[in-house]
């Protein structure tokens, strides 16, 4: 005769089988429909279900006593309103991906790796193909292989690095002596100049005398654009002019543009950064706060790298 613990058990396994049947019908078919209706594009895991189906199954009750449990938990003590009030919905932080190429990524080994080979000739050929190519960008890696064990190695890496400074020097006296000469024009030579020194002077390659001196060469070219006209100046030139100040521990005329900045462009995020680094730089822990909470209350665009350095220190 069956007993009622045979009843009970089997009373179980049916509830069990329509709670797992009705879960999967209403996750797997109704769900999507109300998400259709109410025009939210929110999308059912279904790889999530189907696990949550055979636990459930396999586990009568026990499976969805956990579930739910979980679900409560998480809901108590684990969900949180998301605090939204650093954080700028703006189209000025939007960047566009382009898909790289394959081809040439195939052929490009980086400096670091090819330092790290131990076979002399294959290093030699590796470094080779590498400086047959453009290398103005990546001179600081080029000068770590002046420290390479291998001479020849060395030596070719020695040799493209004076080349590039080499018409540099040239290339910023040319341009500065165009520049003096030229008034009519001083607006886009001179942005040309500080463009093109500032992807050099930011590798650190040079000595720190002839950086320094070069950078003053920065300030000097910005001086005479400010000078003839404000517009001239950009808000990306006077972060590329702080910066390079910075880097030689400049911090009179470094604040000096930082602060022209703040004030020709105050709706700019680099006349807001300029100025944290520099108080950073400096210590000046009353400045630094100050700029942090003006920047915080202005409508300025904030950038990840920005965010977090606020959410760090706030």
């Amino acid at each position: 005769m069956i007993n009622a613990h045979f009843w009970l058990v089997l009373a179980i396994l049916i509830i069990n089988l329509l709670i797992v049947v009705g879960y999967y019908i209403f996750m797997i078919f109704l769900l999507p429909i109300f998400y259709q209706r109410q025009n939210r594009r929110d999308q059912v895991d279904r790889r999530k279900c189907y696990i949550t189906c055979i636990v459930m199954f396999f586990c009568p009750l026990i499976g969805e006593f956990y579930f739910v449990l979980s679900y409560v938990f998480y809901r108590l003590f684990f969900r949180r309103t998301v605090d939204l009030a650093d954080v700028v919905f703006s189209k000025d932080r939007v960047k566009s991906l382009h898909r790289g190429d394959d081809e040439m990524e195939r052929n490009i080994v980086p400096l670091e790796e090819a330092l790290a080979v131990s076979d002399k000739q294959s290093l030699r050929t590796l470094m080779l193909n590498i400086l047959k190519g453009d290398i103005s960008d990546s001179l600081h890696s080029v000068s770590e292989a002046l420290n390479s064990k291998d001479s020849e190695t060395a030596h070719y890496a020695a040799s493209a690095l004076r080349d590039e400074l080499n018409n540099f020097r040239t290339g910023v006296q040319d341009f500065y002596t165009a520049l003096k000469k030229d008034d009519a024009n001083i607006g886009s030579s001179g942005g040309e100049l500080l463009n093109y020194m500032n992807a050099f002077l930011a590798q650190n390659v040079f000595s720190q005398l002839e950086q320094k001196t070069y950078v003053q060469m920065m300030d000097e070219v910005a001086t005479i654009m400010y000078t003839k006209e404000q517009t001239y100046m950009k808000s990306l030139y006077y972060e590329w002019v702080c910066m390079r100040l910075l880097e030689v521990k400049d911090f009179e005329n470094c604040e000096k543009w930082c602060l022209r900045a703040k004030e020709q462009y105050p709706s700019e995020l680099g006349s807001y950064t300029c100025l944290l680094k520099l108080y950073f730089e400096k210590q000046q822990k009353e400045d630094f706060f100050r700029v942090m909470k003006e920047l915080k209350s202005s409508n300025v665009a904030i950038d990840r790298e920005t965010l977090e350095m606020i959410r760090t220190f706030s």
